[in-house]
C-alpha cells in the first residue's frame, strides 16, 4: 500500500515538473513548483513511515517552511522585482 503512494507521489511530482517547465505563465510555474515542494514533504514522510524513522518528520516540517517562504519570496520578486520593496498599500498606512 504504501508503494502505491510513493509511486502515486512520483507520478504527480513528475506532472508538477512538466507543468513547472511549460506552464503558460509563471504563476502557473511558480503553483508548480509549490506542488512539486508539497508532493516532496509527503514523500519524505512516507519513507520515514516505512523506515521506521519518526525524525524524518521533523525533516518534512523543516523543508515545508522553507519552501513556503521560498515561494512567498519568489512571488514577491516577481510582483515588484525586488525582495525589499514596499507595496503602495503599505505606504499609504
Amino acid at each position: 500500500m504504501f508503494a502505491a503512494a510513493m509511486a502515486a507521489l512520483l507520478v504527480t511530482s513528475v506532472l508538477a515538473l512538466v507543468r513547472a517547465v511549460f506552464g503558460p505563465t509563471v504563476y502557473d510555474r511558480i503553483l508548480a513548483v509549490n506542488m512539486f515542494g508539497t508532493k516532496t514533504v509527503l514523500l519524505i514522510a512516507v519513507i520515514g513511515f516505512l523506515v521506521h524513522r519518526p525524525d524524518f518528520l521533523d525533516l518534512a516540517l523543516v523543508y515545508t517552511l522553507l519552501n513556503f517562504i521560498g515561494i512567498i519570496a519568489v512571488l514577491k520578486f516577481t510582483e515588484f522585482g525586488d525582495l525589499a520593496a514596499v507595496s503602495d498599500e503599505d505606504e499609504k498606512a
